[in-house]
């Protein structure tokens, strides 16, 4: 960790995951994406796919939950800065996830601007053989809280 900023180029979490039926046919519920890709496996079997394949904004859901996990290695939500997401730049699914497959995503601070108080990272989703399957980059914003109370109080106010 660098010494006024909470994360570190190079830092870095990973995420793994079994996507199973169930994440697929919960989150077209949630979303109402019930495209037959997802959701009905007689018409994925004579596509070229050959079977049901996730929905790509369900792997932007695993990007996030490892940002959640930089978050927590990081120190968490804290009394001075509450860090938020920005967004996800430069996403690109290269390859299908099937119901079935595992998914393993890592996400790496690629930079850090201490000034604008911003990080950026890398993310990767490679499945159960290695093959890379998406990629994507988030942006994350450090804001101060206005009432904050310091986290580590001031050399003389030590005992």
């Amino acid at each position: 960790m660098s010494e006024d900023f909470y994360v570190s180029v190079g830092d870095q979490v990973q995420f793994a995951k079994t996507v199973g039926e169930s994440d697929v046919y919960l989150f077209a519920g949630i979303t109402g994406d019930l495209s037959s890709n997802h959701v009905n496996e007689e018409v994925m079997q004579r596509s070229g796919y050959g079977r049901r394949i996730a929905h790509g904004a369900l792997l932007i859901g695993f990007m996030s939950t490892t940002s959640t996990l930089m978050i927590e290695q990081s120190g968490g939500v804290g009394a001075e800065e509450t860090p938020v997401s920005l967004g996800y730049d430069r996403i690109r699914f290269l390859a299908p996830v099937f119901i079935g497959d595992t998914v393993s995503v890592t996400y790496r601070i690629a930079e850090v601007d201490p000034a604008r108080r911003r990080s950026r990272s890398e993310i990767e989703i490679r499945n159960q053989d290695g093959a890379l399957v998406a990629v994507g980059q988030h942006l994350m914003k450090w804001v101060a809280n206005p009432t904050a109370v310091p986290l580590h109080p001031p050399s003389e106010l030590v005992r």
